[in-house]
């Protein structure tokens, strides 16, 4: 860590959130490739479009890494790098499903860390983090996963459209802005959401597009 990183304490929990500013030392290039890969959908749960991007680019901040993951989330062992890839919204609002609808986690492993980068401008969107109300998790483990699930099917089907702060289900506990360049961690089992602009265009040529490297590390055991 270095002076100019922040270490986010969200909800009851204190988990942490690391924000770093000026994160790779080949932003303009690394934003560049992204234009020469195809996009697709390549899972059923992100509300757009993905490609595979190649992970050579994460040599350049190995040490960061290193250094946070250690420091921060406690990983002394080291990690496995299980996914990276470009990703851009373009799923318009009413066509969202349900769990698209709703904050949600990764993996209830806490050993998987989030690392998410932006490529794009600040209006583009953030990500938020959120406390259930009805069971207060703010992280899901293996153990209460099956209450979060039975207390959301009871609650009854989400509202439409992109989750943008508090409702009557989810509180705000945590947001970071976007910024051009900034990196986020955070552990995967963290509830989170992205926080999309009503007017964010669902073009995928469009150059006002939600542009983010999303790499997911596991801890080794």
């Amino acid at each position: 860590m270095t002076n100019s990183d922040i270490i986010l304490r969200v909800g009851d929990g204190a988990h942490p959130v690391v924000i770093i500013d000026d994160f790779h030392p080949d932003f303009t290039r690394l934003k560049q490739s992204a234009a020469g890969v195809k996009f697709t959908k390549l899972g059923p749960f992100y509300p757009g479009l993905q490609a595979q991007a190649d992970p050579r680019h994460l040599q350049a901040v190995h040490s960061t890494l290193k250094n946070v993951l250690r420091t921060v989330f406690g990983i002394e062992r080291g990690v496995k790098l299980i996914q990276c890839s470009y990703s851009i919204v373009t799923t318009a609002e009413a066509d969202l499903l349900p769990i698209q609808r709703l904050p949600h986690v990764d993996t209830t492993d806490p050993g998987r860390i989030a690392l998410l980068h932006y490529l794009s401008e600040e209006e583009t969107g953030g990500t938020a983090f959120y406390r259930h109300r009805g069971t207060r998790n703010e992280v899901l483990n293996d153990q209460d996963f099956d209450a979060y699930s039975r207390a959301l099917e009871a609650e009854g089907p989400p509202k439409p459209g992109y989750m943008r702060g508090s409702d009557d289900r989810f509180e705000l506990i945590g947001h970071v802005a976007a910024k051009p360049n900034r990196a986020v961690l955070y552990r995967s089992q963290l509830l989170h959401s992205g926080m999309i602009p009503s007017n964010l265009s669902s073009q995928e040529d469009s150059g006002c597009q939600r542009l983010t490297l999303n790499s997911f590390f596991q801890e080794t055991r």
